[in-house]
């Protein structure tokens, strides 16, 4: 009888740590798995979920802390084992994968109609698989570049403004002007030179993936994807304008020669603000300056952060409501403001304190109406691409190993091998 009784207290106990659980006192408890990771991020996502806690006694959000690093794969396994968080913080293209294998849930019926209504149409693209919309947009970073502006200053070149962008031509004869001994005029982060690459492009009007009528991808790596890449490759090994050293560094990397007067330039996406004004010395005066325009103008390719359900969760209304909640403008604004990101909500956007001239917050938030879905937000196989072609390609590309029409070669026909896998 003991025995039963403690087998019972047992299975009692497992049940209350259950995912999207309900305890006995009828409260229902919902996982929620954030990703943020800067402390002024983890701060607000907190405070927002104790906020909600404290005005909606019968849902109760409990916080658990997830990690960029190994999102991907911890979410497969935990949703292959059937332990996945209820709400699922990730980003937009992480998802293509998890959508069409029904780990998601469809949340076109759930969401407030305000939410929906305030995101524009081009970035619920970015989450939108077939018939279905299965994430929140909700966060967004573009490029930019960030600037010595003393040493901009004092050797006269143009500063650009979103109004007046440098084009990628005057961006190379910008960064030859700038550069001398020992000194170059940007340092090109590209440990990850997919992203970079592919999301800039689309200022030339590059796309790279294309879908035919049959619903399809194929790789074309045509004029307008080259324009980027081989501007990058002519600063690094014809103009020498370029360090050729940052090219298997991280962002984070770059930051010490930076401060140090090696580069007058570093791309970047925005949210490095935030280690910018951590790291810097005190008498060191930078500035935000947008990304070079092509023939798409501004345009660049984003994969926002987003907010999801997933299909097991056994109380998706509640869920949304949730979303509803943490995504309010104001809410999106304290949220875009911990990580130095920007909101994609058009009312959050309109916030004063997105458009001051401090670390370069009215730079960025002037780009936000120029960002549209990365190219390959809805192809399958990506990753799998990105990881074993187009990675290493770029890479040997970048250092001078290979030509561009060696880089053709492997991106396209290689590509199109391994995406073909998954369109079977």
């Amino acid at each position: 009888m003991r025995a039963r009784l403690s087998a019972l207290v047992l299975l009692l106990l497992l049940a209350g740590c259950s995912s999207g659980g309900t305890r006995d006192d009828g409260r229902i408890t919902l996982r929620f798995q954030s990703l943020a990771w800067q402390q002024e991020s983890v701060e607000a996502t907190r405070e927002l979920v104790a906020e909600w806690n404290a005005t909606h006694p019968d849902v109760r959000v409990e916080y658990v802390q997830g990690s960029w690093d190994s999102v991907h794969d911890q979410l497969l396994t935990a949703f292959e084992g059937g332990e996945a968080p209820d709400v699922i913080h990730d980003a937009s293209d992480d998802l293509a994968d998890f959508a069409h294998g029904g780990y998601l849930a469809d949340l076109t019926g759930l969401l407030p109609a305000g939410l929906k209504s305030d995101i524009p149409q081009r970035s619920w693209q970015t989450t939108t698989f077939g018939d279905g919309v299965y994430g929140v947009p909700f966060l967004q970073e573009p490029r930019v570049l960030v600037a010595n502006a003393t040493w901009l200053r004092k050797s006269g070149v143009r500063i650009p403004t979103p109004e007046k962008p440098w084009s990628w031509d005057e961006f190379r004869r910008i960064t030859g002007r700038l550069s001398g001994p020992g000194k170059y005029g940007v340092a090109w982060p590209l440990k990850e030179p997919v992203s970079a690459t592919l999301n800039l492009s689309l200022s030339a009007g590059g796309q790279l993936f294309h879908r035919g009528a049959d619903g399809r991808v194929t790789v074309r790596f045509e004029a307008a994807d080259q324009v980027v890449p081989r501007t990058i490759a002519r600063q690094v090994g014809t103009d020498r304008s370029a360090s050729p050293t940052t090219l298997g560094s991280g962002g984070s990397d770059t930051l010490p020669g930076f401060f140090g007067g090696r580069y007058a330039m570093v791309p970047l996406g925005f949210s490095y603000r935030q280690q910018i004004v951590q790291q810097a010395p005190e008498d060191f005066d930078w500035q935000v300056l947008p990304a070079p325009a092509g023939a798409a103008g501004l345009a660049q390719g984003v994969s926002p952060q987003t907010l999801s359900i997933a299909e097991d969760c056994p109380h998706k209304e509640e869920a949304a409501a949730f979303l509803g909640f943490l995504l309010r403008p104001e809410n999106m604004v304290r949220l875009a403001l911990g990580d130095w990101m920007l909101p994609t909500g058009t009312r959050a956007l309109r916030d004063p304190a997105l458009h001051t001239d401090r670390h370069g917050w009215a730079t960025g938030t002037a780009l936000a109406a120029h960002l549209r879905p990365a190219p390959a937000q809805t192809v399958r196989g990506y990753l799998e691409w990105k990881d074993k072609v187009a990675t290493p390609a770029l890479q040997e590309y970048y250092s001078g190993a290979i030509g561009l029409g060696d880089l053709r070669e492997r991106l396209e026909k290689d590509g199109n091998l391994v995406l073909a896998r998954y369109q079977r």
